[in-house]
């Protein structure tokens, strides 16, 4: 267990991990205002959302359900991640008070609650018949949840992440996907599809640097070759044999095997290589699907199959992700800020996108219910099962082959993992562009760690 902070030091804390990091979505931004007044019915709240498609639709159609439903109108600031963290800082870690509604992850939720900078959700909750609270997938709530075990933010949608690849490109070459691949079939897989000549890479793997961007997968990869960034009693571990076999592992496939410009390449310059058929195989976040499957905006529509996230030593290794609706204390319209978290994240809010907008749009991954309606079903059939199971498999208290001390698949629940993260992946990702060593980049890890570890022994 950490040892008590100051509040100067959570806030000088906070501000940093926050500013550095990257989550492991992507997303395109769009301005909007923000400021609270009178609307109709008498009220206006603010929301702050980060700049991906599914929030984007969630502004699309709030004006004409939402608000002609209460009254209540909601003015939408919707900004790229790392400036919605920047933003995110500056308001509620800092008590600032100008938005009613945020935009959290499963990274600063329980932080965030053990600070007391969130009001509860699960009396609000509770107290809202249509709400169905015990209808959200429990990995969600738990990612969500405070050491109260009261849930603190209102999953919008959620995700894991499994090994998505071309069929057609499989089947020219006689190749079978397992359901569970491994790690080692992956990299065979790799070396026999790799056609640099047809501009086809073997595979696509995160080399962007951010402990949301390269280490969200990586760290999986960690985990599953019985590696982690700290012991229980937070002892680092960055430059243990483990770590470094499964980060030698990853680095030497990506150089061999993966997309050209790896170094630069994150969620979105993977789902554009692997979208317009330029990689075999992608391992990254299941909600990649929805749009992978959309015949627009993807190339490989209906030619995608998909397999749990590959193994070494443990049974399963997909992460645990999701983008929450949050209120932050200072609000000072609460009710209408619930009505609102209770809208966006109800049961009614996907059938009205799926109707409205296209099934494949819907932001799922949060509730049971999703998945037993026809026309989701229907739409995601390649993947729907494969998801929710994925998100069942994931186990944020013991990811790994040892006990942890701090909750977290892909990451470390802690607010300093952030800066430590992001430094890592800088070294790590020139060690892909070939500029230094693995060795190098987890020595230099190392000695980050220790200065970590002094804050919770």
């Amino acid at each position: 267990m950490s040892r008590t902070r100051s509040p100067r030091r959570w806030h000088g804390t906070l501000a940093v991990a926050l500013a550095v990091g990257l989550t492991a979505t992507a997303c395109s931004g769009a301005g909007g205002g923000s400021s609270s007044g009178g609307g109709s019915g008498g009220k206006t709240i603010t929301v702050l959302m980060v700049g991906n498609p599914q929030m984007e639709d969630l502004a699309k159609v709030t004006a004409d359900n939402f608000t002609k439903q209460t009254g209540i109108t909601v003015r939408f600031t919707i900004l790229p991640e790392n400036e919605l963290r920047d933003k995110v800082t500056q308001d509620v870690a800092t008590q600032g008070g100008q938005y009613d509604v945020a935009t959290i992850g499963a990274y600063e939720a329980p932080i965030w609650a053990k600070n007391g900078w969130l009001h509860e959700l699960s009396s609000y909750a509770d107290a809202d018949p249509g709400y169905d609270e015990g209808d959200l997938l429990k990995p969600m709530v738990a990612s969500l949840s405070g050491q109260d075990g009261k849930l603190y933010a209102a999953p919008f949608y959620g995700e894991s992440s499994f090994l998505m690849y071309n069929k057609e490109l499989f089947a020219a070459k006689g190749l079978t996907m397992p359901e569970r691949p491994t790690w080692q079939q992956v990299a065979q897989f790799a070396a026999k599809l790799d056609d640099k000549k047809a501009g086809v890479a073997g595979i696509c793997l995160r080399g962007l640097p951010g402990w949301g961007e390269l280490f969200a997968p990586l760290t999986t990869v960690v985990n599953t070759f019985g590696g982690t960034w700290f012991e229980k009693d937070w002892t680092p571990k960055v430059n243990a044999p483990e770590f470094t076999e499964a980060t030698k592992f990853y680095v030497d496939l990506v150089r061999a095997h993966g997309e050209a410009g790896a170094p630069q390449a994150g969620f979105t310059e993977c789902l554009n290589t692997f979208g317009q058929g330029k990689a075999a195989m992608w391992y990254d976040a299941t909600s990649a699907a929805g749009t992978l499957e959309d015949k627009s905006a993807s190339k490989v529509a209906g030619k995608v199959g998909y397999a749990y996230a590959p193994v070494n030593r443990t049974r399963s290794s997909g992460w645990l992700w999701a983008w929450a609706l949050a209120m932050p204390k200072t609000t000072k319209n609460a009710d209408a800020a619930w009505k609102f978290i209770s809208w966006a994240t109800g049961k009614e809010y996907e059938k009205l996108v799926g109707s409205s907008l296209g099934w494949s749009r819907v932001p799922a991954g949060k509730r049971q219910s999703t998945y037993a309606i026809p026309e989701y079903r229907q739409s995601a059939t390649a993947f729907a099962d494969l998801t929710l199971k994925s998100i069942q498999e994931a186990d944020p208290v013991n990811p790994g082959v040892q006990p942890r001390p701090a909750l977290g698949v892909q990451f470390v629940g802690i607010p300093e993992f952030a800066d430590l993260g992001t430094k890592v992946s800088q070294e790590v990702s020139a060690a892909i562009a070939g500029s230094t060593t693995v060795d190098k980049a987890l020595a230099d890890g190392q000695r980050l760690a220790e200065g970590v570890a002094k804050e919770y022994r």
